[in-house]
């Protein structure tokens, strides 16, 4: 089982039902993930909870005052089945700029205009609008 696809789809389906809270497995590609969306604005917070195996990261989601989410999109582009590398120059920009797209590079995982700016490419893990 694609563990990332599952990460999203737990997210989507919480942002789908309105919950404050999403918790799913811990590793260190979805801590690194949901560093990301925190970065960049898409979740209010995330905190490690448990120990060894069982770990969790427990992801805060973030609504407008309307109500709506923060998050309009989630899309999984590569995949176990479909590796997806890109080179610097070849880098695709998610809703003209106001997405992301988070990548696994050399540099660790990044969006895609950090890549940009240290000329760095990767494997495009998810877009995120």
């Amino acid at each position: 089982m694609d563990s990332i696809a599952d990460f999203l789809t737990r997210l989507r389906n919480a942002l789908a039902a309105r919950h404050k809270e999403v918790v799913v497995t811990h590793t260190r590609l979805k801590y690194e993930i949901a560093r990301v969306l925190m970065e960049e604005g898409f979740i209010s917070n995330f905190r490690v909870e448990g120990e060894g195996w069982k770990k969790q990261i427990v992801i805060s989601l973030k609504y407008l005052e309307d109500g709506s989410s923060v998050i309009r999109g989630v899309e999984r582009v590569s995949r176990q089945s479909r590796r997806f590398y890109v080179g610097c120059d070849e880098l695709p920009r998610v809703m003209g700029g106001l997405g992301v797209a988070i990548l696994s590079t050399p540099a660790g995982i990044i969006t895609d205009r950090e890549a940009r700016r240290r000329r760095v490419g990767g494997e495009i893990l998810c877009k995120v609008w």
